[in-house]
């Protein structure tokens, strides 16, 4: 808790003056973010400093695994469904980004299982909304022995998953049909801290920034 103390004092004290005028002005007009971005709740996953944008630009929701659920799944298992109607059809975001990552720990728990999940029952049945991405890893990739790679292509088929979920949506579906809504996804490899997009061509994950 100190660190967190010590930090919004520099924040004032150093950072601050560099945004004021930016704040005044969000605060006088609202937001008007671009972009609906949702990602994990992994604390080494950044929206803000991997996309380098400032404050108003981004709504981000951020869950355990980045799942998103399909639009008929309601209650205490699709609080993000809230979170997406008011992005879209309050906010009018042009775009919508979802980000997966490696070392995944819900994917992990999708993967594998989750020790004690009677001590977690939220936990649990969260991670379970995306059983079927467990089903198409199984059917598509049973050739992957290794652990980790196993996990990786579990979270890259989530984030495809989401994607095909987020048409779900009456508000989503509405505003595709109109042109008015791009939906994205992408992939973070935090080792690297490098971002992967999937091109629906190719139908892979390739390099977002490609060095020149």
């Amino acid at each position: 808790m100190q660190k967190l103390i010590a930090g919004v004092h520099k924040f004032h004290s150093d950072e601050f003056g560099r945004y004021k005028e930016l704040f005044h002005r969000l605060s006088r007009d609202g937001q008007k973010p671009h972009t609906l971005f949702i990602t994990c709740s992994d604390s080494r996953v950044l929206a803000e400093l991997i996309t380098q944008s400032k404050p108003g630009d981004l709504f981000v929701v951020k869950n355990a695994g980045n799942i998103v659920p399909p639009a008929h799944v309601t209650g205490d298992t699709n609080s993000t469904a809230a979170a997406i109607e008011f992005a879209v059809e309050a906010l009018e975001v042009t775009d919508i980004v979802i980000c997966g990552h490696s070392q995944c720990g819900a994917m992990q728990a999708l993967v594998e299982g989750i020790p004690n999940a009677d001590q977690v029952p939220h936990l649990a049945r969260w991670i379970e909304v995306a059983a079927p991405v467990r089903e198409t890893v199984r059917q598509r990739y049973s050739h992957i022995t290794e652990r980790e790679a196993q996990i990786t292509a579990t979270a890259e088929e989530n984030v495809l998953f989401g994607l095909e979920n987020l048409r779900s949506y009456p508000c989503v579906q509405s505003r595709l049909e109109s042109n008015s809504l791009r939906l994205h996804a992408w992939f973070f490899k935090i080792a690297t801290a490098e971002l992967f997009a999937f091109d629906p061509n190719e139908q892979q994950f390739a390099p977002l920034v490609t060095n020149q």
